[in-house]
This record gives structure tokens, sequence and C-alpha cells, in this order.
């Protein structure tokens, strides 16, 4: 397969690196493929915490022997989830001039002694602790290193331990706690060079088989030009789960490839410590009334930077006020019956400038409420003939060719849909919605996808999504996504 860095086109142009990336983003490679741990589980978590705060683009190679000068040219930091093999002379000297020339790498658990002569032989420890030469210039790298197996071995007991921060001046810590929980394995017994930066401590307790003392837990290096930054947690995707670890492998891979830290707030809670516009949205998924597959939750499990609850009812929904909770409401309910109380937190929630975003059968929601189907949704199926309009019709399990109607963020990267869907036709569209997603079926309006008019919040409606075969079709699930990040104010993707 021929790269497109460094290469020209036919039409003898240089296609820019950057086109393979996202735009704005920090991009990063994972360098994993061995490792004494379970990398096949790690560091599809490590990408998918970076990738969900919004600000990294990640990819990953697997086998990084052979990696060139030319091949990490494009990136702005590593991330080595990797305790294997030697690399070779030429793939070893172009991860240090990369971090030397000004970019940055990060280091994760065990991968701080990967070529330190303390090499893993499959998944298990060499029984002599010996496999290859050390690579003398990785611990210059790293900033630490074990000179010889510890006496107490490499960590203790896995518990729950509170890590300090002693340098909360540095961008990585700046403005958060001083103090956060970490459950892993604690590293001890390594020597740290001179030169390298002790951001976060933690105490090795002798009950735990431990040393007794402080351990360095966080550092930081430079390198040349470049940022290195190690963390000794990381065992496994539990360890990589907690709050802690999350923020400050953030914002230490920020560092790393900027130097500079945009995160802010409270490292024990993780969606406290991203950039302002890379916190994770808050949703609140509305369902009933209506039954539907369980699939529908799978467009929002792993899907984007946000977290989601879900009610089984309007009434519990709305019950209260929304707005110190919830970013973006997304409606996926057939409801006609809303009480006083409900209607005036629904109606609050819209008028402050919140996201909503409706769902398939959700149109039909509150057939006799003229604000919100006229104003707010833009639309509307009738449930009964009003005046001259018959009911409006549904038919199953159509196949439909969806293509865009109108160029727009929301849809500029999904383009033209295949797929098997419920259709509606006979509904009332306004004729002020902005059409985003049209077919030519004929059981259908035609209009699939609109932003309606109202113009106090954002708020998209998208008929699709009755079953499975649309939930699990990856246009599908970009479409709704999108519609979340447009509504609330982010760049769609």
């Amino acid at each position: 397969m021929l790269s497109l860095i460094g290469t020209t086109d036919l039409l003898g142009q240089v296609p820019p690196s950057t086109t393979l990336f996202r735009p704005g983003a920090l991009r990063v490679l994972i360098l994993s493929g061995r490792n004494n741990h379970d990398w096949r589980t790690t560091t599809p978590h490590l990408r998918h915490l970076l990738v969900q705060s919004g600000r990294f683009d990640v990819r990953v190679i697997e086998e990084p022997a052979g990696i060139t000068a030319q091949t990490l040219a494009p990136y702005d930091a590593l991330v080595l989830d990797y305790c294997g093999p030697r690399w070779g002379d030429v793939s070893e000297k172009a991860v240090a001039d990369f971090v030397r020339s000004g970019k940055g790498m990060v280091v994760i658990h065990g991968s701080s002694y990967a070529f330190s002569g303390h090499e893993v032989l499959g998944d298990r420890h060499s029984p002599t602790g010996i496999v290859e030469p050390a690579w003398p210039e990785y611990k210059q790298l790293v900033g630490s290193y074990w000179p010889q197996r510890p006496a107490l071995g490499f960590h203790g007991k896995r518990h729950s331990f509170r890590v300090k921060v002693k340098q909360s001046d540095h961008p990585v810590f700046r403005g958060l706690k001083l103090e956060f929980w970490a459950t892993d394995e604690l590293y001890h017994g390594m020597t740290f060079l001179p030169q390298t930066q002790v951001l976060a401590s933690a105490f090795d307790d002798p009950a735990m088989a431990g040393t007794g003392k402080e351990e360095p837990i966080i550092t930081t290096l430079s390198y040349g030009k470049g940022r290195v930054f190690y963390s000794a947690l990381g065992h496994e995707v539990a360890a990589m789960n907690e709050p802690g670890f999350v923020s400050v492998f953030v914002r230490g891979t920020e560092w790393a490839a900027t130097g500079q830290v945009t995160s802010s707030g409270d490292v024990s809670v993780t969606s406290r410590v991203r950039p302002a516009d890379c916190q994770p949205m808050r949703l609140l998924v509305v369902t009933g009334g209506h039954d539907f597959e369980p699939s529908f939750y799978t467009v929002f499990e792993g899907r984007g930077p946000w977290v989601w609850s879900h009610v089984s009812s309007n009434q519990e929904a709305f019950r209260k006020e929304l707005q110190p909770d919830v970013d973006v409401l997304v409606l996926y309910d057939l409801s006609q019956e809303l009480d006083e109380t409900g209607r005036r937190n629904l109606r609050a929630f819209l008028e402050g400038g919140k996201a909503m975003v409706v769902i398939h059968h959700a149109i039909a929601d509150y057939n006799d409420w003229e604000w919100w189907t006229r104003e707010v949704v833009g639309g509307k199926y009738l449930l009964k003939a009003e005046g001259a309009m018959p009911p409006s019709t549904f038919k199953h399990d159509e196949e439909l060719f969806i293509r865009p109607a109108t160029a727009h963020p929301l849809i500029d990267s999904i383009g033209p849909m295949h797929l098997w869907d419920e259709t509606y036709k006979g509904m009332w569209i306004s004729p002020d919605s902005q059409v985003l997603l049209t077919t030519d079926n004929s059981t259908s309006d035609g209009p699939v996808a609109w932003i309606s008019p109202y113009r106090k919040s954002r708020v998209v409606y998208i008929q699709l999504g009755h079953d499975g075969s649309a939930h699990r079709q990856p246009a599908y699930q970009s479409l709704v996504r999108n519609a979340i990040l447009w509504t609330a104010g982010r760049k769609p993707e």
C-alpha cells in the first residue's frame, strides 16, 4: 500500500499530511503490540480516552520496529504502551530524534522499563531479567530506570493509594487538587536521573509489601527541545478508569505535545479536567410510550465526548429543572401528556439556550401543544386528522437512499446514506425548517432530517432510527453524533 506522506499524487502535487488528520487536533501515535501487560485492552482504552477528550486525533502501531523519521513526522506526541523487543537502530534513533526536535513522548506504566535489561519474554518476565542488551539512551528518554531487579520486586501488592501532587504549579497539575486516588500497582526501587522532575508521589505502604517510602509516580523530563511525561500508573483498564488517571493522562499528553495544558478543574472528577470546549457534554436520553430495540443505546455508548443518562418517561425527565444537569436533551419517546411543571421545565430548558435532538417517533410528541410542534420541533406526525390533513402514515422496512439536501457542517462528513428503516408520510413540516437530508422513497415525505426554525436554542430532528438496522449503521451513528455536537455548539466530525 502506498503512503501518502512524502509522496506525490498523479498530478504531481504533494498531498499535505495534515489532510489525513482531524483539523485542529493534536496528532498522537500510540506504540504498542508487545507488553507483559494486556496491551490488547489497554491500548484501545488509552486511545479512547484521548479521542473522547476531543483534543486529539490518534493512530496506533502494533509493530514499532521499522518506523522511521518519516513515519513519525506528522505527529505531535508518541504514547508508549510497549515493553518488548528492541526496535533496531533506525527506529530507536527516529524516536529519540523525534523527541529531541521538540515533540513529546508519554510513557505509561510498564513501558518505563522497556529496553532496560529487564525485558519480557512472551507475556512473562524472563527468569534472569535479561533478554537482550538494554537500549542505553532509553533511560535518558524516560528519566528513570531499574539498575537491577529490586529486592522487593518491582512493586508491592496492588491496592488503592493516594497520589500526592508535589509540583502544583506545573501545567499538568495547575489548578487541580493536591491528592487523588489510584487503584494500581505502586512501582518502587527505580533510579531517577537528576534532571527528572517528580510531579507526584505516593507512600509505598510496607503492609502492602512496599518500601515504606514516598515513591515517584508522575514525572516529566526535558529531552533536547522535547518533553517526556511518565506515569507509573496504568496496570490494566480498571486502573486506567480511575478519574485521576484519566485526568492526568489526558493533561500529560497535551503537555507533552505542546508544552501547555488548556484543561482546568478538579482532578478527582474526569469531566472537570478537560478544556472548556472539550468538557464532556451531559446528555439526557428520554424514552417511553413506544417500544424500541435496545440497539438504540449503541448510538451513545463510546460514540462521543459525553456522559449520558437515561429516563424512561417524560414525567420523570421534566419533573425538575434541567439546566443545572443537562446540556443536550435527546428525545426518543412518544408522549402526549405532560403536566404544567413538566412543560414549564422543558420550556425553560430550551428558552435558556440548551440543545435538543428529536429522533424518529418523538416527532409525534405533544400533538396538541402548538408551541412545541410549530416553533420548537418544526414538524409534526399527525396522530389524527387535522382540518384537511389526514393522519400521517408509516411503513416498516423500507429501503432508503438518502442524500444531502444542502451543505451543512452537520452532514458534510456523512454524505449519502443507504439503509432500511421505517418511513413517515403526511407529516406537517414547517416551511421554515432547514432540510438537511432527503429521500425519494414514495412512502416518505422526502425530508428525513432538518434543523428546526427555533431561534432560542439549536434543535435538530432526525426521522431515521426505528430499529437495529439503522441504529448500528455507522453513517446513522455519525449523524446522531454530529447532531448532538452541533446543537451543543461543538464542531461536528
